[in-house]
């Protein structure tokens, strides 16, 4: 994420070669089209409001701020952005 170095082989990036790649990645909660029935009409939204605040009140700001929108940037060397567009999704 420096800019200086591969962030996934750790390679000298400036130094050892002439071009990098930034991958950009975003998580956000996706929400489907708001349809309101009757039944959600007569739902008990104070009661749930309440339960979701109680929920909340356990995590830290960074855990209620990743349950909507987390953005990571990566630096990678060449040869690891082949393996990165062959493969995005693998775990290291």
């Amino acid at each position: 994420m420096d800019g200086i170095s591969c962030d996934r082989c750790g390679k000298a990036l400036l130094i050892d070669e002439e071009v990098r790649y930034v991958v950009r990645i975003e998580v956000k909660a996706a929400y489907d089209p708001l349809e309101l029935t009757r039944d959600d009409m007569a739902r008990d939204l104070r009661g749930e409001m309440e339960s979701l605040i109680d929920r909340m009140k356990g995590m830290s700001r960074e855990e209620a701020a990743d349950q909507v929108y987390r953005e990571f940037r990566f630096d990678l060397c060449p040869p690891c952005q082949r393996e990165y567009l062959k493969e995005p999704l693998r775990g290291e």
